[in-house]
């Protein structure tokens, strides 16, 4: 089951949210995040949403390590329409995330009975997130001489001429969601101002994991 995407207006966008909070993971506008569901709360999570607007919000705890059930979470998110949706035969659901907008927690509802979280978001301060966005100036060979580094160093294989093709915006909203950059750096990309920052700190986070990896390798060596 296939749905087409579309933005709505920022006061179309939903008063409560129910969150699924995942460390190490981030959504940005338009990016498109694939979750595998098998938990029973956020199965029941995924039918709220389906008989709704849509809309999940994906938010990371602060304390990534943390086992509780409800962890504290940032208090920034990125809110998702479920733009596909398939069933397993186990029970599962596979479903892809289409970025919306980033939220702010104003205030945690009361749980809901089958166990997942509901916030009331905030918009206002994200609502440039609806806009496509402008033209980024950033140093694109300087971006893709890190990537090679970091990318070799992370054993990670990539198409070279996909990454050379793709729009500015499509690239480092891909590259901030899939690098495995540490939660509180996952969480400074969500929380980048602008794009423009966002494409300054994913060149730097790239940069001094090439330049950390080096030093470890140079210290083993002696």
């Amino acid at each position: 089951m296939t749905w087409t995407d579309h933005d709505p207006l920022p006061e179309a966008l939903p008063h409560s949210l129910p969150i699924f909070p995942l460390p190490g993971v981030v959504l940005l506008p338009r990016g498109h995040l694939p979750l595998n569901i098998f938990e029973p709360r956020y199965l029941a999570m995924a039918d709220a949403a389906l008989s709704g607007d849509r809309m999940i919000g994906m938010i990371q705890p602060t304390d990534p390590a943390c086992r509780r059930k409800a962890p504290p979470v940032y208090e920034t998110g990125c809110a998702g329409r479920i733009s596909s949706f398939n069933e397993t035969g186990d029970g599962r659901y596979l479903i892809t995330l289409t970025g919306v907008c980033r939220f702010s927690v104003l205030r945690e509802l009361p749980q809901d009975a089958a166990g997942f979280r509901w916030v009331v978001p905030a918009w206002e301060r994200f609502a440039g997130d609806l806009a496509m966005a402008d033209e980024v100036e950033m140093d694109r060979s300087r971006l893709v001489a890190g990537l090679k580094a970091y990318f070799r160093n992370e054993g990670i294989t990539v198409n070279w001429e996909m990454i050379e093709n793709s729009p500015d915006e499509r690239l480092i909203t891909c590259l901030s969601m899939i690098c495995p950059f540490d939660a509180c750096e996952k969480q400074a990309l969500l929380e980048a101002p602008d794009l423009g920052e966002r494409a300054k700190l994913l060149i730097a986070l790239i940069e001094m994991a090439v330049m950390d990896n080096g030093a470890a390798d140079r210290m083993a060596r002696h």
